[in-house]
């Protein structure tokens, strides 16, 4: 009961309300942190066959937004794909998306010479990105399953963890995280499979799962 009330007598819009209420000059008073880079940059692989990879990644993207960071994120085999967080966040100051592949998912027994080249020049224009100093938190997705498939090669991704700035933080998502990835990382999160509605033949649902 106590819970009950107390959740009743608090609203959690109330700061979004009172953001919206604040004339446009003084709403940076919102964000004390803006522009404050973290003291140290960490590498964090989100892996495994459940669900929540990417979102995790595309959500420490937001909150890093929300306190003014600088964010890249590459998208790697999910090309042009009507993603709903992508929508979004193409919307926001600070950050910079990049996408590589067509719309289509990629065939791992039939990779094509096109996939691979741009799946290169995306990770090499991540690199680029990481060691231009203009962003503090860099998301590379889906780049797990690409090193696997051979689209792009461990080595370089290697050297992109053993080349990155000090105050930059590094996500890798993806099934199938090389265990020399993992070892390199500050941070691991497994997703495990229990359970899946894509089991039951429930398909993809818009604005839920894309």
């Amino acid at each position: 009961m106590a819970a009950t009330s107390l959740l009743n007598c608090c609203d959690p819009a109330l700061p979004f309300k009172l953001f919206l209420e604040t004339p446009l000059a003084e709403r940076h008073l919102f964000n004390p942190s803006s522009s404050e880079s973290p003291s140290k940059g960490l590498v964090q692989v989100f892996t495994g066959d459940g669900k929540g990879k990417t979102s995790a990644a595309l959500g420490t993207a937001l909150r890093a937004l929300g306190h003014g960071l600088r964010v890249y994120i590459a998208f790697f085999m999910k090309g042009d794909y009507p993603y709903g967080e992508r929508n979004i966040l193409s919307h926001l100051p600070n950050v910079t998306i990049a996408s590589s592949g067509s719309r289509g998912f990629i065939n791992p027994a039939d990779i094509k010479p096109e996939e691979i080249e741009q799946a290169r020049h995306a990770l090499a224009a991540a690199r680029e990105a990481m060691l231009s100093g203009n962003y503090d938190l860099m998301v590379l997705d889906e780049i797990n399953l690409a090193i696997t498939w051979k689209l792009v090669n461990l080595d370089e991704v290697i050297k992109l963890i053993e080349d990155k700035p000090p105050k930059v933080e590094l996500i890798l998502t993806g099934r199938k995280a090389d265990t020399e990835l993992i070892k390199m990382a500050d941070l691991v999160t497994e997703m495990l499979k229990i359970k899946h509605p894509y089991d039951e033949g429930v398909k993809a649902r818009k604005g839920i799962d894309y």
